[in-house]
C-alpha cells in the first residue's frame, strides 16, 4: 500500500494548496496584492521587502504569500518524487500497471499547477492586478485543490474500477452538486471582483458588474446549491449510504449554513476585509468537503496493506 509518510505528504499538499487561496485571498482584502512591485524579485534587487520600500506593510502580506509557494514547490516535487519511488520499489508487485501511472498522474498535478501557479501570479503583478488575471489566479488554486482531495483518496484505495456504494441517480445528484458548487465558487470570486476588495485599494469594483446584482446572482445559486444538497441528503439516507457518506453530507450542510450566515452578514455591514477572510476559508472547506462527499459514494477497495492487496489480486 502507499506508505504512512507518503500519504502526509500528500494530505500536507491538500492543506498548502488550501491555505494559498486563504493567504492570497488576504492580500486581495488588504489591498496588498502590489506590496512586491516587481517579479520575482519583491523590490528591485532584492526577493525580500527593503525598510525602503513604499507599500509599507502591504510589502510584507505580499512576500508571506508568496514565501508560501515556495513551501508549495517543496511538497508538490516531494510528492512526485515519493511515488516515483513508490512505484519504482514495487514493480513486482500488484501496484504496477494502470494503478501506479494513475498514482503518478496525480501526483504530477501539484508540480505542474504550483508551477503554473508562479507565472499567473507574475503575470497578474506585471499586468498592475487585472481581474481577470486574478480570479483566474483563483479558480485555478481550486482546480489543484480538486486534484489533491483525488490524490488523498486514490492513495488509500487499491482499485481502479469505481463500485457504486448508492444508487446510480443519487451519484449523479451528487456530481450534479459539486458542478453546482464549483459555479457557487466563481460566482463569489465575481462578486468579490466587483466590490471594494478587488485587489486594489485606489481602484475598487474593477470588474465592472453591479456589486449588488451579482451578489443576488450568487445567492440565487447558493439556493440551488442548498436545495440539491438536502434533496442529496434525504436521498443517501433512503438507499442507506455509508455512515461516511451521509456524516460528510451533514458536514457540508453546516459549513453551507455558516457560509449563509457569514455571507449575510458581511454584505449587510459593508463587506469587511476579516469576513471576507473567513467567507473565503469557509468556500475552502465547502469545495473539499462536497469533493470528499462525491468520492465517498464509490469505493475502489481500501488499501490495508501490500500482503492483502496481493490476495485480493489473486481472487
Amino acid at each position: 500500500m502507499i506508505p504512512r509518510w507518503l500519504r502526509v505528504v500528500f494530505w500536507a499538499n491538500l492543506v498548502a494548496q488550501s491555505g494559498i487561496i486563504v493567504t492570497g485571498a488576504i492580500v486581495r482584502v488588504t489591498g496588498s496584492g502590489l506590496g512586491c512591485p516587481n517579479w520575482p524579485d519583491c523590490a528591485n534587487g532584492s526577493i525580500t521587502p527593503t525598510p525602503y520600500q513604499e507599500e509599507s506593510w502591504h510589502k510584507y502580506v505580499e512576500f508571506g504569500n508568496r514565501t508560501l509557494t515556495f513551501l508549495l514547490v517543496v511538497l508538490s516535487i516531494a510528492a512526485l518524487v515519493g511515488s516515483i519511488i513508490v512505484v519504482v520499489r514495487r514493480r513486482a508487485s500488484v501496484f504496477t500497471g494502470p494503478r501506479s501511472r494513475t498514482l503518478l498522474l496525480l501526483s504530477a498535478i501539484p508540480v505542474l499547477g504550483t508551477f503554473a501557479q508562479a507565472v499567473l501570479g507574475g503575470i497578474t503583478v506585471l499586468t498592475g492586478l487585472n481581474p481577470l488575471i486574478v480570479a483566474g489566479h483563483f479558480l485555478v488554486s481550486i482546480a489543484l485543490v480538486a486534484g489533491c482531495v483525488n490524490l488523498v483518496v486514490r492513495a488509500s484505495e487499491i482499485g481502479l474500477t469505481p463500485r457504486p456504494m448508492v444508487a446510480t441517480p443519487v451519484l449523479w445528484l451528487g456530481r450534479v452538486l459539486v458542478v453546482v458548487s464549483a459555479g457557487v465558487v466563481t460566482l463569489g470570486t465575481i462578486v468579490t471582483g466587483s466590490g471594494p476588495h478587488s485587489g486594489d485599494a485606489q481602484t475598487p469594483n474593477r470588474l465592472g458588474f453591479d456589486p449588488r446584482t451579482v451578489a443576488w446572482l450568487h445567492a440565487d445559486i447558493v439556493l440551488l446549491f442548498v436545495g440539491l444538497l438536502i434533496g442529496l441528503i434525504v436521498a443517501i439516507h433512503l438507499v442507506e449510504a455509508p455512515r461516511r457518506t451521509r456524516n460528510l453530507a451533514w458536514t457540508l450542510l453546516a459549513i453551507t449554513i455558516w457560509q449563509g450566515l457569514i455571507g449575510y452578514t458581511q454584505y449587510f455591514t459593508g463587506v469587511p476585509w476579516l469576513l471576507v477572510t473567513v467567507h473565503v476559508i469557509g468556500a475552502v472547506l465547502l469545495w473539499i468537503v462536497v469533493l470528499f462527499l462525491l468520492l465517498s459514494m464509490q469505493d475502489r477497495g481500501k488499501a490495508l496493506g501490500l500482503g492483502q492487496e496481493r490476495v485480493q489480486s489473486n481472487k
